[in-house]
């Protein structure tokens, strides 16, 4: 069976994909609320609530997070995804208020098709509508259905990135990550070391090697700040403090450094949330948890490279990986 996030008791996830263009959001939600931290690694972010989730501040639980397309515009859609969980009855109690907690982050895809459209608050409700404890679809979908990789030498030269999402249990403890891979730099198989998508050579027939071309002197294409970016969830079932879960998520950034490179630049918002259900009543402790994030999300990266499929939109081609000679 396909490990997924939802693996991780107490997590749902839904997608909402627009169609008049490649872009959507995608909500994890934690209906029974979680326990949250967040790190923030790229120079150019956009995100909604991440002062909430620091380690001083008086919130610790939260009851979703929303990752989305459409750069800025996209953080409209959390207002749907509020109101998604107030219509549940679902919301941290204040006085004779119901507030839903949903932080949040975008990732920039409006070079694909007509800016214009972009998620909003009825795409995060319907994201909401979608969300279900099934493993989520993956590649060119949701928060990933714009997202496009490898673009440090020039859009015309990169390729298709997507979402992706994967699972690792460990003595009956879950960790799972979804990461929505829309990188400046390359994406590489930790395994192997491969670079499995990202810049093409000028005629655009084969992989570059952004690693290589840089240390040899090639000169990168200036690109606009918050242009890019990686952004992703992680979740388990341990029982964190807050402090814990703002550890989980900064071990978790280990694993996109060793599958994109390079990794949290100055053009990229790179952002991960960690969630904790405490749903198996235990901690393996943080040494373990932190291994087992890093594993997560370089897996799921590279899920959401292998299920993405290419694009054609006029005369600008973006292979997907497997797609080139």
């Amino acid at each position: 069976m396909r490990t997924s996030i939802t693996s991780v008791a107490g997590i749902l996830v839904g997608h909402f994909t627009d169609t008049r263009r490649p872009t959507g959001c995608t909500v994890v939600l934690a209906p029974g609320s979680a326990i949250a931290g967040v790190d923030v690694r790229g120079a150019a972010p956009g995100t909604r609530e991440t002062d909430l989730l620091h380690p001083s501040n008086v919130v610790e639980r939260v009851h979703g997070v929303l990752l989305s397309g459409g750069s800025a515009w996209g953080l409209d859609a959390a207002g749907g995804v509020m109101r998604w969980l107030d219509e549940q009855g679902i919301g941290m109690t204040v006085g004779p208020a119901r507030l839903p907690i949903v932080p949040g982050a975008v990732l920039f895809d409006l070079p694909l098709g007509d800016q214009r459209i972009r998620p909003d608050a009825a795409a995060g409700y319907a994201a909401c509508q979608s969300a279900s404890s099934a493993p989520p679809e993956e590649g060119c979908v949701g928060a990933g259905a714009g997202a496009v990789v490898g673009k440090i030498f020039g859009f015309h030269r990169a390729m298709k990135g997507g979402i992706g999402t994967a699972s690792i249990t460990v003595d009956g403890v879950t960790v799972g990550a979804i990461i929505a891979c829309n990188a400046l730099g390359d994406v590489v198989d930790p395994d192997t070391g491969t670079v499995i998508a990202g810049a093409r050579s000028e005629d655009g027939l084969r992989l570059l090697d952004t690693r290589r071309a840089l240390l040899r002197g090639d000169t990168p294409k200036p690109m606009l700040a918050g242009s890019n970016t990686t952004i992703g969830v992680i979740a388990t079932d341990a029982v964190l403090t807050k402090v814990q879960a703002g550890r989980l998520a900064t071990m978790g950034h280990d694993g996109l450094a060793r599958a994109i490179n390079p990794v949290h630049t100055l053009s990229d918002g790179d952002a991960l949330f960690a969630l904790a259900t405490g749903a198996s009543g235990k901690s393996l402790g943080m040494m373990t948890l932190g291994t087992m994030a890093a594993e997560a999300c370089a897996l799921a990266t590279v899920r959401a490279i292998r299920a993405a499929r290419g694009v054609r939109l006029g005369d600008l081609h973006l292979p997907a990986t497997g797609e080139l000679a």
